[in-house]
């Protein structure tokens, strides 16, 4: 562990500009979004939930794969030049989210671009002491702490930041530097004070442990809450645009008016949209909105888990805020387990 004065945190920032492109959480318009500063003084720590997850660096919106030519049927990768990056500020959900994305883009066909990106981009994450809006249930999840892989974490001890160093990349980021200094016994107390007093101010809103929740999705495979919230669902993907763990894409080839030179582009696509599933002939294996919502909840809940080890919902509650039809993944899970329940105990008391 290392300490870093407060005072230091611009000038620490200033010097990683110099050789990093410096992404982190900027205020626009009463939202935060993830964008690269241009200078130390617009780096926000204590910050509500950002719009769209930091994954877009790692996963971007939109990106050209390879240009071809039509008529000689050649193609030639388009790759863009990476620069070194340090995203900055990540709440532990986030960094929770790409610790998964990085056991799925780097497990069986690994995802030569996502995987370029991430060799350059080292990631500054924050301990959270306090939650950072209602629909957070980070907590309930496990993803309340750091996991293990991270680069470097900051914990906020009042005028300072303890400073841990987890990958040999992080290592980097602060090597050589005069601003680091080394802890003292009241800095090892104030951060076991401050990692005590944080937890009573989360609460656990799950009303099942989230270990069961792969055998609860799977015991309510048949349940009729999916058509009553699928009929409220407007299927408008929003849900999945603002997820840190969704990496579902469509891939559309572009062309230019002489049919002769295009590109493949790869761009985010939802589950929850009619024609995701749809396939040659027209069928759509998950025509109705009730069984593409009951996809999603066992994709993150059961089949991630049984693939990675790793459930595919870090409690941020993105898509609770984003919800037009407010459906949240608290209420929709709490109900399933409180209609469980009766059959569960019946079950019980019948052995």
């Amino acid at each position: 562990m290392k300490i870093l004065p407060k005072h230091s945190l611009k000038a620490w920032v200033e010097r990683l500009r110099d050789t990093h492109r410096v992404v982190a959480p900027r205020e626009t318009y009463g939202q935060y979004i993830f964008e690269e500063i241009e200078n130390a003084d617009d780096l926000v720590f204590d910050y509500h939930t950002s719009v769209l997850p930091p994954k877009k660096y790692l996963l971007p919106p939109r990106e050209d794969l390879f240009a071809f030519n039509a008529k000689t049927m050649e193609m030639s990768p388009l790759i863009e030049e990476i620069q070194p990056t340090v995203i900055m500020a990540l709440h532990t959900c986030d960094l929770h989210a790409i610790t998964l994305l990085d056991k799925i883009q780097g497990t069986g066909h690994t995802d030569q671009h996502y995987q370029a990106r991430r060799r350059k981009t080292t990631l500054v994450s924050i301990e959270c002491l306090k939650p950072c809006m209602d629909h957070a249930f980070c907590k309930s999840m496990g993803t309340l702490a750091v996991p293990e892989g991270f680069d470097i974490h900051l914990t906020d001890l009042g005028d300072r930041y303890a400073v841990d160093i987890g990958s040999e990349q992080g290592e980097q980021l602060i090597e050589g530097l005069s601003l680091f200094w080394e802890p003292i016994e009241a800095d090892y107390e104030r951060v076991n004070q401050v990692m005590a007093g944080k937890w009573p101010n989360f609460d656990y809103r799950l009303d099942c442990d989230v270990t069961d929740l792969p055998d609860l999705l799977a015991a309510s495979q048949d349940s009729a809450l999916w058509d009553e919230v699928g009929d409220t669902c407007l299927a408008c993907g929003q849900c999945t645009k603002v997820c840190p763990t969704c990496y579902c894409f469509d891939v559309l080839d572009e062309i230019d008016l002489k049919l002769e030179h295009g590109k493949r582009v790869r761009v985010w696509d939802s589950c929850l949209i009619e024609k995701f599933a749809v396939v040659a002939g027209g069928h759509n294996f998950r025509s109705s909105q009730a069984r593409r919502l009951r996809h999603r909840f066992l994709r993150k809940g059961k089949y991630q888990f049984e693939s990675y080890g790793l459930l595919g919902c870090v409690g941020c509650g993105r898509c609770a805020l984003s919800c037009p039809a407010h459906i949240t993944p608290i209420g929709l899970l709490n109900t399933l387990a409180e209609r469980r329940r009766p059959a569960t105990e019946e079950a019980s008391s019948r052995s």
